[in-house]
């Protein structure tokens, strides 16, 4: 069963990947292991925790708005997929199912 970190601050968002992980038949941890980290980003040093966690093999799906592509390029970067919120179920869902 793959274990995946959720860190949102966006209740709506947690509570959609809370739902599609479930559905997976994966499970939500703040405990490490974890399989995948999912990142929302806009936080301070958001790159720097991306970094250390891909640093780790940890893979990790970043998200944040569309017209922030500065984030999104810069989460990049750091070694995470990052997307735009539209396309954050269907990219959890592809990382879920490989």
């Amino acid at each position: 069963m793959k274990r995946v970190l959720v860190e949102s601050r966006d209740l709506f968002f947690r509570g959609k990947l809370q739902a599609v992980i479930s559905a997976s038949g994966a499970e939500t941890t703040r405990a490490e292991p974890y399989d995948l980290a999912v990142i929302e980003l806009g936080k301070p040093d958001v790159e720097k925790r991306i970094g250390e966690l891909v640093g780790r093999g940890i893979a990790v799906l970043a998200f944040g708005s569309h017209v922030d592509a500065e984030a999104l390029r810069a989460a990049r970067v750091s070694g995470a997929r990052a997307v735009p919120n539209s396309e954050l179920e269907r990219a959890l869902r592809e990382l879920l199912d490989s």
